[in-house]
């Protein structure tokens, strides 16, 4: 059953991303999906000591508008594994408070937009590959990025998320590529994942592999 479990977590996601919850209403709805659901990627022998995400306090600081510059060019990722090499092409850059974050699309069947984020906290406070403000292949449609009028772009670093490799290192994930690190600190969105009983973990730069985010 993994796969319909599949896509019923990617419709829970989606429809959770898409909901008309605050973000403390996000946030809790989020944490029972990561203790109770079968695609969680919370190891499953963690899941019944899961206490829950570690996140920053609401920061309204981390919403900014930002204008959007076209971008032309390709990154490949070899997953080292059965989804074989991935293609994102640059469709713009946004020029944000933090510095350039460039906005990939996947070249694959359907698309979907894709922003990984790596800024100062990373490996201290939050996960040391990077987090993600949307892959909307994977359901995580608006809230962390909104496109707006006139070429500009809602980024809300309040929802920045930790890659599944972040929790359970049988997941290798797309971290963000050069030109999506920032030299400031984003203090926003996910901590690092401490583990079910509070225990130090979550620091590692993580891999390049698997697409599962």
């Amino acid at each position: 059953m993994n796969d319909l479990d599949l896509a019923d977590w990617r419709e829970r996601i989606a429809g959770l991303y898409l909901s008309d919850l605050d973000l403390a209403g996000f946030r809790a709805e989020r944490d029972r999906l990561f203790a109770d659901h079968p695609q969680s990627p919370v190891p499953p022998e963690d899941r019944s000591a899961f206490a829950g995400l570690r996140y920053h306090p609401p920061n309204p600081s981390a919403v900014v508008e930002a204008p959007l510059r076209p971008a032309e060019g390709e990154m490949e990722i070899d997953t080292g594994g059965p989804d074989g090499v991935i293609r994102y092409r640059r469709v713009a850059v946004a020029e944000t408070p933090w510095g350039p974050l460039t906005l990939w699309w996947i070249m694959a069947y359907g698309g979907g937009l894709f922003v990984p984020v790596r800024d100062a906290t990373c490996g201290r406070e939050s996960y040391g590959g990077g987090r993600y403000l949307t892959d909307t292949v994977k359901g995580t449609f608006g809230r962390g990025l909104t496109m707006l009028p006139g070429d500009r772009v809602r980024l809300d670093a309040n929802y920045l998320y930790n890659p599944s490799c972040a929790y359970d290192d049988r997941w290798a994930c797309p971290l963000a590529p050069p030109e999506n690190r920032v030299d400031v600190p984003i203090r926003a969105g996910e901590l690092a994942y401490s583990g079910p009983d509070g225990s130090p973990g979550g620091q590692s730069s993580g891999g390049s592999g698997s697409t599962r985010p």
